[in-house]
């Protein structure tokens, strides 16, 4: 007999019936993983894409990076990029006081000490050099660099007792002593400016800044031929700065080792074509020589780069003058005046070129002007007399100012000049 199967039911027994979502539970727990993975990880993943087709962002160097960077571009000449990768680095890690001393003293050799007085936002309303010392007041760096902050903005007085303390954390800090000796040799306390500027150099020979500060208290003394040595090793030291190059030629020119200082300037160019300071110092020393053309054409140069140097606008009108070009010197004096320069001879050599010119009038107003100024300047006697001179002149061939008065006064004892610079 055969067995009638029911092909309608299963084989073994009753099965359950199938739950349509079961299985579909699984896949979607896995996709809600996958897309909570994408989406703590979108950031990374977005670099991986950009980068793989060559758009990525640059990340963020760390501080160390950052500050070797600056460092190499330092040694390299170019300050001024390396002030700009220490100061990334002082805002990442505002608590690193290499960071800070090294960056602050970038701020001092590119002329802007008075942003290291500054009240900075990043610190509080405290300045560079405090900062330092508040951050570690046991370390002679923060001293050493206020001092000579202090004394770079004419505040040398104040840099004293600065220094003084500095000394009490550490006396054997070349930089404090370079310091310390600038600020006494620039109050005009020589010896100890030459005793600790000499002790500077003895504590660290390759320090470029101690050989420097020493130079200038050496030529304080007179000593301007080991003076010269001093700059001359400093620039050694480190060839790619042009400050102790700039010093270095004028002291050449001071001494009257003319081809030498034109030389220096030269190669002051071949670090930075665009120096207008260099093309400058160029006119001036092509000027003494007594080559007139030569030194007109960097004057031009200078100006070509910056219309507004009103330094340069004082040679041309010199020059002009010199070659009874009165009306060009006119000009050029106009210029050095309107850009900002406090020279006298703005005032005073284009007084005079107008009177050479019959022009009366502004004779006497702009000589009246200069009068004051060379006082108040403390410029030297032979500019005064022939302030004086040139009214007197106008009040004998000027009908308008016969008989008027000349003016008086006495005019303050004269302060020497700054002896060493660029």
């Amino acid at each position: 007999m055969r067995i009638k199967r029911d092909y309608s039911r299963p084989f073994f027994g009753s099965r359950r019936r199938r739950r349509p979502g079961r299985n579909l539970l699984p896949v979607l727990l896995l996709l809600a993983l996958a897309l909570a993975f994408f989406w703590l990880q979108r950031d990374t993943l977005q670099y991986a894409a950009l980068d793989l087709v060559g758009l990525a962002p640059t990340p963020t160097p760390f501080a160390s990076e950052l500050a070797t960077r600056g460092a190499t571009l330092a040694q390299r000449g170019d300050l001024a990029g390396a002030a700009a990768l220490f100061l990334q680095a002082v805002e990442q890690r505002p608590g690193n006081l290499d960071y800070l001393y090294e960056y602050g003293k970038l701020l001092i050799e590119l002329d802007q000490a008075q942003d290291v007085l500054a009240q900075q936002p990043l610190f509080g309303g405290l300045s560079l050099a405090d900062r330092a010392i508040e951050l570690d007041s046991r370390d002679a760096r923060g001293y050493a660099l206020k001092a000579r902050a202090l004394v770079w903005v004419d505040e040398a007085a104040d840099a004293i007792p600065v220094g003084t303390a500095g000394l009490e954390q550490d006396s054997n800090f070349a930089p404090l002593n370079a310091a310390l000796g600038r600020a006494y040799t620039r109050i005009g306390r020589y010896q100890q400016g030459l005793d600790f500027t000499e002790r500077a150099v003895q504590l660290d020979p390759l320090d470029v800044e101690a050989r420097r500060s020493y130079a200038i208290a050496l030529i304080w003394v007179g000593q301007r031929y080991e003076a010269i040595s001093q700059l001359e090793d400093a620039a050694a030291l480190q060839p790619r700065w042009k400050g102790p190059w700039f010093e270095l030629a004028a002291q050449y020119l001071a001494t009257d080792q003319d081809e030498l200082a034109i030389a220096t300037y030269d190669q002051i160019l071949t670090l930075d074509r665009g120096d207008k300071r260099a093309m400058l110092r160029l006119c001036q020393a092509w000027a003494k020589v007594g080559r007139n053309d030569q030194a007109q054409g960097y004057c031009q140069d200078a100006l070509d780069i910056d219309p507004q140097y009103a330094e340069a606008w004082i040679e041309i009108g010199r020059a002009k003058y010199t070659r009874r070009n009165y009306e060009g010197s006119i000009e050029a004096f106009e210029n050095c005046a309107n850009f900002g320069s406090t020279a006298i001879e703005c005032w005073y050599l284009r007084g005079l070129a107008h009177y050479y010119l019959g022009q009366c009038d502004q004779a006497w107003t702009i000589l009246n002007e200069a009068l004051p100024m060379t006082q108040r300047l403390g410029e030297p006697g032979p500019i005064i007399a022939n302030i004086r001179e040139g009214l007197r002149l106008t009040t004998i061939d000027c009908p308008a100012y016969a008989g008027a008065a000349l003016p008086t006064g006495i005019p303050p004892t004269p302060v020497p000049p700054t002896p060493i610079g660029g």
